[in-house]
């Protein structure tokens, strides 16, 4: 059987990424101790337009018409693009799209001209640690500090900055 995989760009608002956002919320409540409802509205307060075009993109991944997994990143600065709000449903994940997400969201970056890709994780997802490592993130030094602990940065070079750099 095959599955029909649609990316839509959206809005932090639309209607398509309401089960990335809802999903989320309940993903890092049960994580790091918050309510359900504080995450939600921490994840909304993030200004929509950091999101949006010309630097910013959020994406959601629909297979068969159900939102099955999602990204976005904003400018960092002005060669680095930030990922955010990689999300794959609970009930789809293990068949990679993770990696399809990261694929689609590095190929956005790309064409808005960034050159470096920056990403933290937090301390309680190590299947999240494995991927960026597994798809050629480096790990940079765990001074960054959130209110949920020390939190794993990661960097990634694109484009013609990723042939310079040594492997």
């Amino acid at each position: 059987m095959s599955v029909t995989r649609t990316v839509f760009h959206v809005g932090q608002h639309d209607p398509l990424a309401a089960p990335l956002l809802a999903e989320l919320a309940i993903e890092y409540s049960t994580r790091y101790g918050r309510t359900v409802g504080e995450v939600h509205a921490g994840l909304l307060a993030y200004p929509a337009q950091d999101f949006a075009p010309p630097y910013g993109d959020l994406l959601v991944v629909v297979e068969d018409g159900e939102v099955v997994a999602g990204g976005a990143f904003q400018r960092y600065d002005a060669g680095t693009a930030e990922l955010k709000r990689i999300w794959t449903s609970a009930e789809h994940r293990r068949k990679g799209l993770a990696r399809f997400v990261l694929e689609q969201l590095e190929a956005e970056v790309a064409k808005r001209g960034y050159r470096r890709i920056f990403l933290t994780t937090g301390p309680r997802q190590p299947e999240a640690v494995a991927l960026y490592k597994a798809t050629g993130y480096i790990p940079l030094p765990q001074d960054v500090e959130k209110e949920v602990g020390f939190v794993h940065p990661f960097e990634k070079f694109i484009g013609s900055e990723a042939e310079a750099v040594p492997a």
